[in-house]
């Protein structure tokens, strides 16, 4: 296990609340971790434990988890912008980049926007535009593509157990109910009036749902990609339904436009599990071993021969 701590960055209007796992050493090889667009930095529990000798940091997003009082906008500018503030405040030059789903388009982002800080992206079901018909609106795509996810920010429950209740019929943790989860669940829940609430703030999942569906920053990222990027596929999507998010098709289709796309589908997991439950967890972790560990080996390690 490793160890973690936990910090406060300054960014505009307040701090971005910060999970640090891994070795107190700046020299350490280092990953930078986002998580999705209603998650917190504790969706990287697993992973960040299967990498104890990597510094493993992961933000809570404006206007989610702890940091959900930062004002907004909100966006991908937006959080590539907090995210560049967390690696100059932590002192780490350059890091190997991971995001899930939403965090994945943020990736791509502060590499576009701060390339000097960015060794290499790693992205976890999701970073390409999402596949939905043309002319729907931001409601009808958060509905399309988050459902429930979506739903429950504005219910109110009242107690941990109520919203472990709620979350226990979801198709996706059918058989992945692990430590992970609990942790997650009961740091995801806040005091709201008589009772509690889920941390994301509805209004960040709306801009950031709209910036991504019309917004220029993604596709601007996509256009000028300068970073070895991995992207790693689940075959099953939110509800563990096939094809997933994406379908090898349209995977397809721009691994034909971005033939620097490295594709790997991660068998046995869906959109959720890929990272909060084995094997998506260690096979994250694994990438993540390749792109930092045989990247840049920690200080006093010399290769082998």
């Amino acid at each position: 296990m490793s160890t973690y701590t936990s910090a406060e960055i300054p960014v505009r209007g307040g701090s971005l609340h910060t999970g640090i796992w891994g070795p107190d050493d700046p020299d350490a090889p280092t990953v930078l971790a986002i998580h999705g667009v209603t998650a917190s930095h504790r969706t990287w529990g697993m992973v960040a434990n299967a990498l104890p000798d990597v510094r493993f940091i992961a933000p809570d997003l404006r206007g989610r988890g702890r940091s959900n009082t930062l004002p907004g906008p909100y966006g991908m500018p937006v959080h590539a912008d907090d995210l560049a503030a967390v690696l100059e405040a932590l002192a780490v030059p350059r890091a190997v980049v991971v995001g899930h789903s939403m965090g994945a388009f943020a990736a791509l982002v502060l590499a576009n926007r701060h390339p000097q800080l960015v060794d290499s992206l790693v992205l976890v079901d999701g970073g390409l535009p999402l596949d939905v018909p043309s002319g729907l609106s931001d409601e009808q795509i958060i509905q399309a593509v988050l459902g429930p996810a979506a739903e429950r920010l504005e219910q109110v429950f009242g107690s941990l157990a109520d919203y472990e209740q709620f979350w226990a019929p979801h198709p996706a943790f059918a058989g992945h109910w692990n430590d992970l989860l609990r942790d997650y669940l009961a740091y995801d829940l806040q005091p709201h009036g008589s009772g509690f609430r889920a941390a994301t703030r509805t209004e960040a999942l709306v801009e950031d749902t709209a910036e991504l569906h019309r917004g220029t920053a993604l596709l601007q990222a996509l256009d000028e990609l300068a970073h070895p990027v991995r992207l790693l596929r689940a075959p099953r999507g939110l509800l563990n339904e096939e094809p997933g998010l994406y379908s090898p098709a349209y995977i397809g289709s721009w691994q034909e436009r971005l033939p620097e796309l490295e594709i790997t589908d991660v068998p046995g997991t869906n959109h959720y599990t890929i990272v909060m439950d084995d094997p998506g967890a260690s096979a994250v972790a694994a990438v993540l071993a390749e792109q930092a560990v045989g990247g840049r080996l920690p200080a006093g390690e010399q290769p082998a021969g």
